[in-house]
């Protein structure tokens, strides 16, 4: 940069900077590394250069970090793209700016088994993954797992942005993330419990874009929760235990912390909607499903599966209620009823907004999802 310092403004005009004259300050700020073409160059190749560079700077990068980025042009690369895309990782690298390490080396770009994420959020929170039921033993769990959290999302949003991995991949990995971070919610509601309560099977099920692997980053997570009792239990005990685990693990993944909050848990596709009990037995979910559901809840179940909790009462749910979905297409006015739904969402968009409504208005990413549901309804069951 030391040949460009008479048009310097004009230089990172064109470069594609905004607010030239704070760029300026920012890259003073960094001492000899503001004459590093390279990282120059890099921060102009983020999608705000602006952003990145601010976010660089509220690290405070030291020496170590600055030989890094010099000398590491695929962590030069990850680090502006992530800063320059995502002020929420450029605010969790400002509390954490050792985190920079996760991005560096051949390592940055290894996709993690899905078994790892559980195993890595469970350790965050001091539950052991092995354990039948983990419960947490870390002081200040929720900001350890929102931490640990936001790590796993740093190193996949470096690689997604790197251009490294395949959409479904980045899908399905945030949906591996949502349902480890409902397992360690899990064991952080379980060391919550109070003395005596009565013990309990709980299951939590995906739904909707957690369910069919399909989760973007600022998507919230749909949930259903299934419990039954653990042993001899009385049913109504081992339901007011279930309950009070379902709604821990909401507090614990949507309150805000220091670190933010985890994605807001949504149980409204539960039976009977916000209106019903949060949890129900087997029995129950069969029962409704049976008697009362409607087709768009049949719909719904398409993308159900175990996300977190004990998994043999997941598969139990899910092999009681699946051929029900599958027999949803035989109903009377089955293909009138979707066709109404459709209608109905639609209406409840403002005139004026709904041509231009990505997810909900006609021709939509809703309209392209009812058309794919109805074919499988359809001839899924063949």
């Amino acid at each position: 940069m030391s040949t460009l310092r008479g048009t310097l403004a004009g230089q990172l005009a064109a470069l594609g900077f905004a607010e030239t004259g704070r760029a300026q300050q920012l890259l003073a700020g960094l001492g000899p590394a503001a004459d590093d073409a390279a990282l120059l160059a890099a921060l102009a190749s983020a999608a705000d250069p602006d952003l990145a560079l601010a976010g660089l700077a509220r690290m405070k990068p030291g020496p170590v970090l600055l030989a890094a980025l010099r000398d590491d042009p695929g962590l030069r690369d990850r680090l502006c793209r992530v800063l320059g895309a995502s002020a929420g990782l450029a605010d969790h690298l400002a509390r954490h700016p050792g985190d920079w390490q996760l991005l560096a080396g051949p390592g940055a770009l290894r996709r993690p088994a899905e078994p790892e994420i559980r195993t890595g959020l469970l350790a965050a929170v001091g539950a052991a993954a092995g354990d039948p039921q983990p419960r947490a033993s870390a002081a200040g769990p929720e900001v350890a797992l929102r931490t640990a959290y936001r790590r796993g999302l740093l190193q996949l949003a470096a690689r997604d942005l790197a251009g490294a991995e395949p959409l479904d991949a980045v899908m399905a990995e945030l949906a591996a993330l949502a349902g480890a971070a409902l397992e360690a919610a899990l064991a952080v509601a379980r060391a919550r419990l109070p003395a005596g309560a009565a013990p309990a099977r709980l299951a939590v099920i995906a739904m909707g874009k957690s369910g069919g692997r399909e989760l973007n980053y600022a998507s919230d997570v749909d949930v259903i929760f299934v419990a039954e009792p653990a042993g001899r239990t009385p049913e109504d005990a081992a339901l007011r235990t279930a309950t009070q685990l379902a709604r821990s693990v909401i507090r614990v993944c949507s309150e805000s912390t220091p670190e933010g909050v985890l994605f807001p848990v949504d149980a409204g596709l539960r039976p009977e909607g916000r209106d019903g009990p949060l949890v129900r037995t087997l029995a129950s979910h069969q029962a409704y499903y049976q008697r009362w559901a409607k087709t768009w809840e049949f719909q719904a179940l398409l993308k159900a599966r175990h996300a977190a909790g004990d998994a043999g009462l997941s598969r139990a749910y899910l092999a009681a209620l699946t051929p029900l979905v599958w027999q949803a297409a035989q109903r009377d006015g089955f293909v009138a009823d979707v066709r109404s739904m459709r209608r109905r969402v639609i209406g409840s968009l403002p005139a004026a907004a709904a041509g231009r409504e990505l997810k909900l208005g006609p021709g939509g990413l809703r309209d392209i999802e009812f058309a794919v549901q109805l074919l499988q309804l359809v001839h899924g069951r063949a």
